[in-house]
């Protein structure tokens, strides 16, 4: 809730957070606020330019741009949310089960991530569609399998820096399950971690989506989305170069919302003292701090005696010679130093 809070003052974050909204209420209402029928063709409005009843313009079919885009926006944002899902279900559990059920489950769940992160992401979703068929939920699970080692890289790394902590190590003595000591003490630590992972998971997503509806998998034409609109209105750039902007647009905008957030998020995790982001050390030269009124002050460490060095002939018993200033001339001057004037 602290690091919630903490990202909440960030003005990017609020920003962000305004833009996402509007995105989801979009992706909510899209199809309700559309204008007209993005699926409607008017043969005799194809290509026009923005106007009073189109105000983004028709594209090759007559179909409005303003009406498509929107309606566009759930479909886009819907499948990267499945896919960010689908990730987080098959890399967070396996990142913490890894961490605590031992050695033979370890090995296996990080050879399985190592071998699912070097597989690409549009080449295995093609795969996976031309195996199951050409649809959303089978594209999304691809990109799902292959969103997981991120997950469980990063959930792996906090969970093995929790594990060693003090408070986790004496939990464990005292009896505690090992539910119990990931519900109370380990989960919460882990979710701003998660977080950042998940903003950036979800523009990641997106442009993939993008990506493959641009080549026509996941969402069956005429169906609109903003990589399909992205992928049509590519044909006609010498009559409209200004189309691919809209759809492409929104993709930036959205995607460098995501972005942002999670930047805001990582930068609120470590300013409210993360216990696994270590704190800096003072610099040297760092003035000492000054006690507070009515807080006793700190007993100031006793001064060690300044070893000289003992030059030759001088005595090296101190009861010998009794320390004190040397004689001294009249003039203020030592007679050793006295002497070595008049000689030289």
């Amino acid at each position: 809730m602290r690091t919630l809070r903490r990202t909440w003052r960030l003005p990017s974050a609020r920003i962000s957070l305004a833009v996402l909204a509007l995105v989801g209420l979009l992706a909510v209402a899209g199809g309700a606020l559309a204008p007209h029928d993005p699926l409607a063709q008017h043969p005799v409005d194809m290509l026009h330019g923005p106007s009073a009843a189109h105000p983004l313009g028709t594209d090759y079919l007559g179909r409005d741009v303003l009406s498509r885009l929107l309606a566009g926006t759930g479909s886009s944002i819907v499948g990267a949310l499945e896919a960010v899902g689908a990730a987080m279900l098959l890399g967070i559990v396996p990142g913490i089960a890894s961490v605590w059920l031992g050695r033979t489950v370890e090995w296996t769940a990080q050879r399985a991530a190592d071998t699912l992160m070097i597989m690409p992401f549009t080449v295995f979703a093609i795969a996976v569609v031309g195996a199951l068929g050409n649809g959303m939920h089978q594209a999304m699970l691809a990109l799902g399998v292959l969103f997981a080692p991120l997950y469980f890289r990063v959930t792996r790394a906090a969970a093995l820096g929790l594990k060693q902590a003090q408070y986790v190590e004496a939990a464990e003595l005292m009896g505690a399950s090992r539910w119990w000591i990931l519900r109370t003490h380990v989960w919460g630590k882990i979710l701003p971690t998660v977080a950042v992972t998940t903003a950036q998971a979800v523009g990641q997503a997106l442009l993939v989506v993008a990506s493959l509806t641009f080549l026509g998998l996941g969402v069956q034409p005429p169906a609109p989305t903003w990589g399909g609109m992205l992928a049509s209105d590519l044909g006609y750039l010498a009559q409209q170069p200004w189309a691919p902007l809209i759809p492409g647009a929104a993709i930036m905008i959205t995607v460098g919302a995501l972005n942002i957030l999670a930047d805001a998020v990582r930068d609120s995790g470590t300013a409210a003292g993360d216990p696994r982001v270590p704190a800096r050390a003072p610099s040297i030269g760092t003035a000492a701090a000054v006690p507070s009124a009515g807080t006793a002050a700190a007993p100031a460490p006793l001064a060690l005696p300044r070893q000289v060095p003992v030059r030759e002939g001088e005595l090296t018993d101190p009861a010998a010679s009794p320390p004190g200033p040397a004689p001294r001339t009249t003039h203020g001057h030592s007679e050793e130093v006295e002497q070595r004037v008049t000689t030289g």
